[in-house]
């Protein structure tokens, strides 16, 4: 036997060593009911949480030192603890166990985790916490009342927010939810969030897409807990949200052409849609900061129409707002997207909005 161990590979002497370390920790499943969550996701496989829409939460809180969680699928998350600033950490592998937090006093300690990247291709999963091997996870305090959803494309997801303008690729690491207008509303008005989002969606056709309409636009993939897998439906009753902001058209609006009656449509269909789901909700229309001119009075008056015959069948509670163009004096992200500073006047543009039709 000794001679064998002189002959255990690096790799698997390491192996070794790390699965030591977490056994010396203490893990809680992703199952244990004290772990709370924001965002759609499916909990089919049991001890695992899945989701590929951006923004997706992991609330908890625990005593101890020290933090860490399994995960699958490679991607970055933005990570709250206590009142430290706010900072990010990356997932580089398929299967990982994530340093959160190392060097903290014994506790306790509140978290909240940002999934802050779209995952469609990276299937990210939650399986778990490591604690310190004297930690305990404890019941996670009460969440905000308050819900907000926003429904939207590459702008509500925070494509290359964290860029300058200069790139050539907007890649992984410049993009973050957590900056944008919606999750910045939100938490100035004290309350959770969920993003339906994607990159390139649009209402009736997505970017560059068909003039007469595309499949697998927003309302296609609406109704599900994933990204373009159409194989489990979202039970709507896990979250009513007070407040609905649909950010789409941007990309509708892409040339070449485009037909505003087609668009017009595809909101007054979407707009029931969102209502049958959500029979309480304010449902808010927004116009997004990347277009201007005539795509911006096409899309105005596709909404307005789309409004007003809301109105007209009895259904008062449908709003519409629209963001100050950009101009490029508060900076861009990748592509001309909407920098940080942007995205900061957008959500003070549109706080005093909600503030306005709930009362808040």
């Amino acid at each position: 036997m000794i001679i064998m161990k002189k002959f255990l590979s690096i790799p698997l002497l390491l192996f070794i060593m790390a699965t030591s370390a977490c056994q010396a920790q203490r893990f809680v499943s992703a199952d244990d009911p004290r772990i709370a969550y924001t965002g759609r996701a499916s909990y089919k496989t049991p001890g695992c949480v899945a989701w590929n829409w951006p923004g997706f939460q992991i609330h908890a809180a625990f005593t101890g030192s020290s933090l860490s969680m399994k995960t699958a699928g490679s991607g970055y998350y933005m990570v709250e603890i206590d009142s430290l600033p706010p900072f990010k950490v990356e997932s580089k592998k398929e299967n990982d166990v994530l340093t959160i937090a190392s060097g903290l006093d014994d506790g306790p300690h509140c978290v909240n985790i940002v999934y802050c990247i779209e995952g469609l291709t990276r299937n990210p999963a939650f399986y778990g916490f490591y604690l310190d091997s004297e930690g305990e996870l404890m019941e996670c305090p009460p969440l905000p009342e308050r819900k907000m959803e926003f429904i939207g494309n590459s702008i509500t997801c925070g494509l290359g927010i964290e860029g300058n303008g200069s790139e050539k690729k907007a890649t992984a690491d410049l993009h973050n939810v957590y900056y944008t207008y919606a999750a910045r509303t939100a938490r100035a008005l004290n309350a959770r969030w969920m993003t339906v989002a994607r990159s390139g969606l649009g209402i009736y056709r997505n970017t560059l897409g068909n003039p007469k309409g595309d499949k697998g636009v927003m309302p296609d993939m609406y109704p599900y807990t994933f990204f373009n897998k159409q194989t489990e439906p979202w039970d709507f009753s896990q979250w009513q949200p007070d407040v609905v902001c649909i950010g789409l058209g941007t990309n509708d609006t892409t040339n070449p052409s485009y037909d505003v009656d087609l668009l017009a449509a595809a909101f007054k269909r979407f707009l029931k849609t969102v209502r049958s789901h959500y029979p309480h909700a304010k449902i808010v229309m927004l116009t997004g900061t990347m277009i201007k001119g005539q795509r911006l009075a096409n899309l105005q008056k596709a909404q307005i129409e789309a409004m007003q015959d809301a109105h007209e069948q009895g259904d008062k509670e449908i709003y519409r707002f629209d963001f100050t163009p950009a101009d490029g004096s508060l900076g861009y992200g990748c592509f001309k997207h909407p920098s940080m500073r942007q995205n900061e006047q957008m959500a003070n543009e549109l706080i005093p909005f909600i503030k306005q039709i709930t009362g808040w």
